[in-house]
């Protein structure tokens, strides 16, 4: 059946994928999208690719094409579950990643700064591991950021104290 062709190639897929063969991952993966939105546009199926996906662009060194997969993964998670939902903020953490190695920090600030700490700390508390890794995430961008200012020096120091 289509299901067990679209379970069949997520496997395949992700063995590619954890054994460190991007590329091939990256055919199979493709095909099971195509798949999935054939039969099951709404299904989780297509989330889970497309950060499949995206994972294999960004270890291909194909930085652009990820940023597209996560923005708009990140995109329809919010209008499917809400903005402080766990895997709605986890989106936002990968596309945060997206957008640092393509090194647009502005964006990747603001996201963090404006949406996504501020909904982290209220929704899941500010000791959870993924509210840390969000801190983390702005506290190494501001000191990567060719732009820096002594401010956001200060700023990236704090928070790693904190």
């Amino acid at each position: 059946t289509d299901g067990n062709r679209c379970n069949v190639l997520m496997v395949l897929g992700n063995a590619f994928l954890l054994n460190g063969r991007p590329e091939e991952a990256l055919a199979v993966l493709k095909a099971q999208l195509a798949l999935c939105r054939r039969y099951w546009p709404n299904a989780q199926y297509i989330h889970t690719t497309q950060c499949n996906i995206a994972s294999c662009l960004t270890l291909l060194g194909r930085h652009d094409e990820a940023l597209v997969f996560d923005r708009e993964i990140y995109e329809r998670r919010v209008a499917t579950s809400g903005v402080s939902h766990e895997s709605s903020i986890l989106s936002g953490n990968n596309l945060v990643v997206s957008l640092r190695y393509g090194a647009q920090f502005s964006e990747a600030k603001t996201l963090l700064r404006e949406q996504l700490l501020p909904v982290a700390r209220q929704s899941l508390g500010s000791d959870h591991n993924l509210t840390l890794t969000l801190s983390e995430q702005l506290s190494e961008m501001l000191e990567e950021d060719p732009a820096a200012t002594s401010d956001d020096l200060l700023e990236a120091e704090t928070i790693m104290q904190d």
